[in-house]
């Protein structure tokens, strides 16, 4: 029955109806990119205006990128950011697919309250990840005047501890399609449990792991209220330092800077998205 709607539906003609219909729903898909992209653009586009206001259009001019790069201590914030951000996504990668496998292969008692409290950094609201973070590095001592780079290991601590359930919901519903047959042909070849999960059950993963890790780092790089509150008096990150800029006045240096921020994480975003597909194609 389904191929012969199909095939109905390949066979008849298009008439001026069709389109009358799909106008209304082009219109709405049209104006949601607007809502959602247009004032991405204006940014972008301000970001070369020439005008300490940033309200007027006075002319093109690249001087306030050339400002964004000479400001040391938005490049020091900046390279703080990466830096968390690479290092917790490493560890959010990690612990993501161990929860993950553990929750997809095993049972034991209290699953269900493990999975909630797993799943307890993604719904609770961020404020309140922050001062429990705050109170928590208050509690145990934490040192505030490490070196560089350990100066930022509570910061990194605090943003595992919630970009780490996002990778494992991502990888776990990449392994939900895993046909376990595999896993016992592997075995039945004569392969260890480690052997199995490096041929096997990580290939399969690899997917997942992509997706999980790009969202960690998303999470990391532009996160502001759990930063703001676990960060030291000399640590400061690229969106605390933007935020400090636009409480004076929102000028072409602060629009350069975030512009920057933007290109990286579509660059990153692209990459991942081209691995992602090149492992599906090996997988298929």
């Amino acid at each position: 029955m389904l191929n012969r709607i199909r095939n109905w539906r390949k066979e008849r003609p298009v008439g001026p109806l069709d389109y009358a219909r799909k106008w209304p729903m082009q219109l709405i898909l049209l104006a949601t990119f607007v809502f959602l992209y247009a004032p991405i653009i204006i940014l972008i586009a301000f970001s070369f205006n020439d005008s300490r206001r940033n309200i007027v259009w006075r002319g093109f001019t690249t001087k306030y990128y050339e400002k964004a790069i000479g400001n040391d201590s938005l490049i020091e914030a900046f390279v703080n950011s990466l830096t968390i951000a690479f290092v917790a996504t490493i560890f959010s990668i990690i612990l993501g697919a161990m929860v993950a496998i553990l929750l997809w292969r095993f049972r034991f008692p209290g699953k269900p309250g493990y999975e909630g409290v797993m799943a307890l950094p993604i719904v609770i609201p961020e404020i309140c990840m922050g001062v429990a973070m705050l109170a928590f590095f208050a509690r145990i001592g934490w040192p505030t005047d490490l070196p560089w780079p350990f100066n930022l290991g509570n910061i990194i601590i605090a943003h595992i501890s919630f970009a780490f359930p996002f990778a494992a919901v991502v990888i776990r519903a990449r392994l939900a399609g895993f046909n376990r047959e595999l896993e016992e042909a592997a075995r039945d070849l004569g392969a260890t449990d480690w052997e199995v999960y490096r041929d096997v059950l990580i290939p399969y993963m690899k997917p997942g792991l992509i997706a999980g890790g790009l969202l960690a780092f998303t999470l990391s790089l532009d996160d502001f209220v759990i930063t703001f509150f676990t960060s030291g008096p000399d640590t400061v990150t690229f969106p605390v330092k933007v935020y400090s800029m636009v409480r004076f006045s929102v000028t072409p240096e602060v629009n350069a800077a975030s512009t920057v921020l933007i290109v990286i994480t579509l660059f990153l975003t692209a990459i991942a998205l081209w691995m992602q597909n090149r492992s599906n194609a090996k997988n298929d």
